[in-house]
């Protein structure tokens, strides 16, 4: 490669860098602050970045808003699916794919990314709203693609009790800090996973 060409690549390699460390922080703040309390100056302090410099990376508000829903959807794939694909096909995968949905909500500094933001989001409609529907709608799915694999009678109805458990113990945590709450939870969905067609 010539060094022309290794000078082209640098730059590129250091923006996306750049722009993936204030997706992370994003994801991480909009936790606890919601997609609202996203702005690019507390972004730029937070991270010791130039707000001209910050702002290169985001057209807009909207955008940054955007990326960070999906930047939180691709960790969520990361943390929680693909893990989950390496368990055999039917109850296993399964099972993994719920032990590890309900572990996820201890990477957010926040609680859960994905209970933040909808309640945020649910009555606002718009290009946020809807990528975090679709990130949802998608999550769901899967989980009941994944039941209906494990010969589960009403795959539907064990992803959204499962859904609805991890939702309720992410959202019973941060108003009451008690954090038995995820004992309970925990107790709930094993109860669900024992329950599965062997």
């Amino acid at each position: 490669m010539s060094t022309t060409a290794e000078q082209a690549v640098g730059p590129d390699r250091k923006g996306a860098a750049t722009r993936a460390a204030i997706l992370d922080h994003a994801v991480d703040l909009a936790s606890v602050e919601g997609l609202e309390g996203l702005t690019i100056g507390r972004l730029a302090a937070d991270l010791k970045m130039s707000k001209s410099g910050l702002f290169a990376h985001f057209g807009s508000k909207q955008d940054l808003q955007l990326a960070t829903v999906a930047a939180a959807a691709e960790r969520f794939r990361a943390v929680v699916v693909e893990p989950a694909l390496a368990a055999p096909r039917g109850a296993p995968r399964l099972r993994a794919m719920v032990e590890g949905y309900f572990d996820h909500i201890e990477l957010y500094s926040g609680g859960c990314f994905w209970g933040a933001t909808s309640a945020e989001y649910d009555d606002r409609p718009g290009p946020v709203r809807d990528a975090i529907a679709a990130a949802l709608d998608a999550w769901l799915a899967a989980l009941a693609g994944n039941a209906r694999d494990a010969g589960v009678a009403d795959p539907d109805r064990f992803a959204f009790e499962v859904y609805a458990v991890v939702m309720a113990a992410n959202a019973r945590f941060r108003l009451s800090g008690d954090r038995r709450v995820f004992d309970y939870a925990r107790d709930v969905l094993a109860r669900l996973t024992a329950e599965l067609p062997a």
